[in-house]
């Protein structure tokens, strides 16, 4: 009796396993999402402020995003001169 015992926890022990791993992510993805968390600052989530932005770290996450665009903004005008330049 016991060694049906063992091998029915045995197969749900298993099946509970292997159902851990039907994600199927990379370290190398996981990695990757990590970096757009931290550039995108949603590494400013803490367990108590989840899913919002800790309130500790609003200012800096508005500042982040602020540098954001100003980025994209200096590149569109760095793009669109080179291509008028260029055509002159």
């Amino acid at each position: 009796m016991k060694k049906i015992a063992f091998a029915a926890l045995s197969v749900v022990v298993l099946a509970a396993s292997s159902s851990a791993f039907a994600q199927g992510k990379t370290r190398a993805e996981v990695y990757q999402e990590l970096i757009e968390a931290q550039q995108n600052g949603l590494n400013y989530v803490t367990d108590a402020s989840y899913p919002d932005v800790n309130p500790v770290f609003a200012r800096q996450v508005e500042q982040h995003k602020e540098a954001l665009a100003a980025q994209a903004a200096a590149s569109r005008v760095a793009s669109e001169s080179a291509s008028t330049g260029s055509m002159n």
